[in-house]
């Protein structure tokens, strides 16, 4: 039986976690083998920014900061629970990618 991997992907990790259970929660109710949700590490894009536009003035600066988070879960690529997790309402602020092996 093919293994489906479903890769989470946001900024908001509370939305991560919701989904994640969601899935998880299909597979237990199918009686479906799953693996996860296993954290991968959070990215950390940072940005530092001049205050003044010109140039001219003190030297200060800014710090900007946004934290990607992403999580993995594996279950068994029957098509009821694959059929199911399409159905699963995301946010916008969520990245689904889903592989199939």
């Amino acid at each position: 039986m093919p293994v489906a991997r479903i890769k989470l992907i946001s900024r908001n990790a509370n939305d991560v976690k919701s989904i994640a259970n969601q899935i998880i929660e299909i597979a237990k109710a199918l009686n479906i083998k799953y693996k996860g949700p296993i954290p991968l590490p959070t990215r950390v894009l940072r940005i530092t920014t001049r205050k003044t536009p010109c140039g001219d003035g003190s030297h200060t600066f800014e710090h900007w900061e946004m934290r990607m988070h992403k999580w993995i879960v594996e279950i068994d690529g029957s098509e009821q629970a694959l059929r199911q997790v399409t159905r699963i309402p995301v946010p916008d602020t969520v990245q689904i990618e889903m592989t199939l092996s």
